[in-house]
């Protein structure tokens, strides 16, 4: 799929976006940063062009004049939540955001620890960060919050929470996932900074749903896909229709809880900046979309492939029967189904002519290449070798890796590192080429053909490990997994 997104242009409109909004209450400006920092590979999907890391690239265009807060719930910590994108707990995570963060010269300024009631593992983590030179705040579970605003702005309320100090003009607040407590952290800051007499905004760094797009358009569509195990609905928000004549789309949280948000801003201020939740996000990717048929198209893909994890995370108990029906529903609504995945099929015609677990790679509107599991490979690294022979044009029959790169390798996995199988995977594969390539101008064409492998659409018979799915995401293939020619649940709806 061809260029649908100018990422230049939206890198200027949403940093000057963001420049205005500072403007706008003077001193301090805290924005709450949901999503993905440094891996938005939905946005990547649904958007070819979107580049991955491009909110951090805003953020580095403006990064003299902001720092970053990182927050995270002291329950997560206790409970010990992962990210199931990446198989890390949350804390980790905060340790790997300041990391990114620190690579791009943009200043962290602290972590803060929400809902503190003194848990064990959460002082615990709050001690390491210390000892690595961090500073750490705490704030804690407030009664009433976010409705009983009498409650919420007194000292008992957010009085209560540690005051955050910052040095920079825009406050970025982001955490390792939802629930981190982002958005009480503004406003208590907020709250803080009132008191001082500092004159500070909040407002939301937002990507989808695009609020200028119609509510049912299937870039929306594929973000309520994206988020149907949170259970967000894009709604219109009719703060905005009302005020302004003019729909915009939202989300159903952000648009109950506008209410009250304008409610605290008129305590703090005596009048409220914002009309409506829309107002408060920070959104320029509508104006950056240069081919909206094939951002619907691609949108549609985005679609069909959240089915396909759904009901692969549905087999593993990390997704509800509900969240899978509502994606189906979504399907449906788009009179669209898993034949139009392509390397589905594919890769499960494969599957029943060799009885062995293959994957499928489409490389080009009309080209989709196989590969199947062997004693010397898995199947996924066979499907990889045989797309980079054919964009090397690399006759089939002859071998990228001799056995005497191979044999070695199979001896570490099964011999030494006590690794189940010797079958080679994408990670060990890849290595070996870059070794060979030195001397072996055959490795080194195929190996030149990696970056051509991005935006790919692949699927797996069989379920991948994380190891090969973090790979793939690395060399940004889209990836399924599963043999759902005709799921149960496609019959039963």
């Amino acid at each position: 799929m061809g260029k649908v997104f100018d990422n230049k242009k939206y890198l200027k409109l949403q940093s000057n976006k963001i420049l205005e909004r500072v403007n706008l209450f003077g001193d301090k400006l805290y924005i709450e940063f949901g999503g993905k920092l440094f891996d938005d590979y939905h946005a990547s999907r649904v958007l070819p062009g979107f580049e991955i890391d491009s909110k951090v690239k805003v953020l580095a265009s403006i990064k003299k004049k902001l720092e970053v807060i990182i927050t995270i719930s002291a329950d997560d910590i206790q409970n010990g939540k992962v990210r199931n994108d990446l198989g890390i707990p949350y804390e980790d995570d905060v340790l790997r955001l300041i990391d990114e963060f620190e690579k791009r010269s943009i200043v962290v300024g602290s972590v803060v620890i929400t809902r503190f009631a003194s848990q064990p593992l959460a002082v615990s983590f709050s001690k390491k960060l210390k000892n690595l030179g961090i500073k750490v705040y705490f704030h804690y579970n407030i009664d009433g919050y976010p409705h009983d605003t009498e409650h919420v702005l007194s000292e008992e309320g957010f009085g209560k929470n540690e005051y955050i100090e910052t040095s920079h003009p825009i406050i970025i607040v982001t955490g390792p996932g939802p629930g981190s407590g982002k958005m009480a952290t503004c406003l208590s800051q907020l709250y803080h900074d009132n008191i001082r007499g500092i004159r500070a905004g909040y407002s939301k760094y937002e990507t989808f749903p695009v609020w200028n797009l119609p509510l049912r358009h299937p870039i929306n569509l594929a973000y309520e896909a994206a988020t149907a195990d949170l259970n967000d609905v894009n709604m219109i928000d009719h703060f905005h229709l009302e005020a302004y004549n003019e729909s915009a789309v939202n989300y159903n949280r952000d648009v109950e809880v506008f209410p009250v948000l304008n409610k605290m801003f008129e305590r703090i201020y005596g009048t409220s900046p914002y009309k409506s939740p829309t107002d408060m996000g920070v959104n320029m990717v509508g104006f950056a979309i240069i081919d909206e048929e094939a951002a619907k198209e691609a949108s549609k893909q985005e679609i069909i492939r959240r089915y396909l994890d759904a009901l692969c995370f549905q087999k593993v108990g990390r997704f509800s029967q509900e969240s899978v029906e509502k994606i189906y529903r979504i399907i449906k609504e788009l009179n669209i189904s898993i034949d139009d995945r392509k390397v589905v099929s594919a890769a499960i015609k494969k599957m029943d002519q060799t009885n062995c677990p293959a994957v499928a790679i489409q490389v080009n509107k009309n080209k989709i290449i196989c590969g199947k599991k062997t004693k010397l490979l898995s199947a996924t690294s066979a499907a990889i070798i045989n797309v980079l022979k054919f964009y090397a044009k690399i006759p089939d029959e002859l071998p990228l890796l001799p056995k005497s790169v191979i044999e070695p390798l199979q001896d570490l996995r099964s011999n030494r590192i006590g690794r189940n199988t010797g079958r080679l995977q994408v990670y060990d594969v890849l290595v070996a080429l870059a070794i060979t390539a030195t001397t072996n101008p055959i490795a080194n064409a195929a190996l030149e053909q990696l970056p051509k492998l991005a935006g790919a659409q692949l699927h797996s018979t069989t379920m991948l490990d994380l190891s090969e799915l973090e790979i793939l995401n690395k060399l940004k293939i889209n990836t399924t997994m599963g043999t759902f020619q005709d799921s149960k649940l496609l019959k039963e709806i």
